[in-house]
């Protein structure tokens, strides 16, 4: 005679249950990860891109600088380019462009008004993906 042992297997609708589940696992964990490698990926992108336009402004500073000083030594407008060779922000070009005015103020003197810009640039628009444009301008009366 034979003694009947309960049935311990699972029953039908609870089979294969296992794998369905670490299916699952593996995808969430799958687009975890994906998703931390593309914010990843944009936070390094952002990063260098915010270097790059704090050495922009650096480098348009410089040029502004220079256009005042030259202007006003020579009481005239400088403009020019500004070579930054040597420099951390040699990749940069700086250009220096200059408008003056004139007139007479309420005592009779003659008055000089300089508007110099500065423009700082490294490479053109699209052709580089960390491209950067600043400029700067300043009024300087003489």
């Amino acid at each position: 005679m034979s003694i009947m042992r309960p049935d311990r297997r699972l029953p039908v609708k609870a089979r294969g249950f296992g794998l369905v589940a670490a299916m699952f696992v593996m995808i969430v964990v799958s687009m975890v990860v994906i998703a931390m490698a593309r914010l990843s990926t944009a936070q390094h992108g952002s990063n260098s891109l915010s270097i790059q336009q704090g050495r922009a402004f650096q480098a348009s500073k410089a040029g502004l600088e220079w256009g005042i000083s030259r202007t006003y030594k020579a009481s005239s407008c400088a403009t020019g380019t500004l070579n930054l060779a040597g420099s951390g922000l040699a990749e940069f070009s700086v250009s220096i462009s200059c408008t003056s005015n004139s007139y007479t103020d309420n005592q009779g003197n003659p008055v000089q008004i300089f508007r110099i810009t500065a423009t700082a640039q490294n490479g053109t628009p699209g052709a580089r993906p960390d491209y950067a444009y600043r400029q700067l301008t300043a009024v300087v009366e003489r």
